[in-house]
């Protein structure tokens, strides 16, 4: 993995992320939605990413358009810092639980963007915290698979708090993410393409 950097900015946001690896960039999160930043930590900590990530945006309408435009920023930055693809395990999956939630992630670093997102309906589970949909959630994994060119498939076996539920799938893909990205132990790309674009 090496640096990949990423700065957005639109009449609704303005991002500048940067992702490496942990001892090149250090880990520094703000942005105007608290639990996007504590998302942004998670991953980064149970990844082993450095992540710096300044983000602002038109929070006064709702809180969509900076958690989708930093998911994009975060995908786009992770599809840079890893180049060809070339000496790293491709595949990863976590199941990670949180009390009664249970998450189970996979994650194919293809090259091809799919999104796949297994979350039963549930009243209790529309808010993660008073002030943050559970929907949001959802939408910023997708940002992230669709602009990082990776195939994301995220369930929750079970759960009922949204706030668990939320916590355990961001912790579910960072630490499929950790396994992707580690080195598979030699310099080939894990595709019989001999391409992962």
């Amino acid at each position: 993995m090496n640096v990949g950097s990423v700065e957005r900015s639109t009449k609704e946001t303005s991002i500048r992320l940067e992702l490496g690896p942990a001892g090149r960039i250090a880990t520094k999160i703000s942005t105007p939605v608290g639990f996007l930043d504590h998302m942004l930590d998670t991953i980064a900590r149970h990844a082993g990413i450095g992540l710096s990530v300044e983000a602002k945006g038109d929070v006064h309408i709702d809180f969509h358009h900076t958690v989708e435009d930093t998911g994009l920023a975060f995908g786009e930055a992770l599809e840079k810092s890893l180049g060809d693809k070339r000496g790293i395990r491709r595949f990863g999956h976590a199941y990670v639980p949180l009390d009664e939630a249970l998450a189970r992630v996979v994650v194919d670093l293809s090259g091809r963007p799919y999104f796949a997102w297994e979350v039963p309906f549930d009243r209790e589970m529309l808010l993660v915290t008073p002030d943050f949909p559970f929907a949001l959630v959802e939408e910023f994994f997708k940002s992230v698979a669709f602009r990082g060119r990776l195939n994301l498939h995220a369930a929750l076996l079970s759960g009922r708090n949204g706030h668990h539920a939320a916590e355990a799938i961001t912790k579910a893909f960072a630490r499929a993410l950790r396994e992707a990205t580690a080195p598979s132990g030699d310099a080939e790309i894990a595709s019989t393409k001999g391409t992962l674009v």
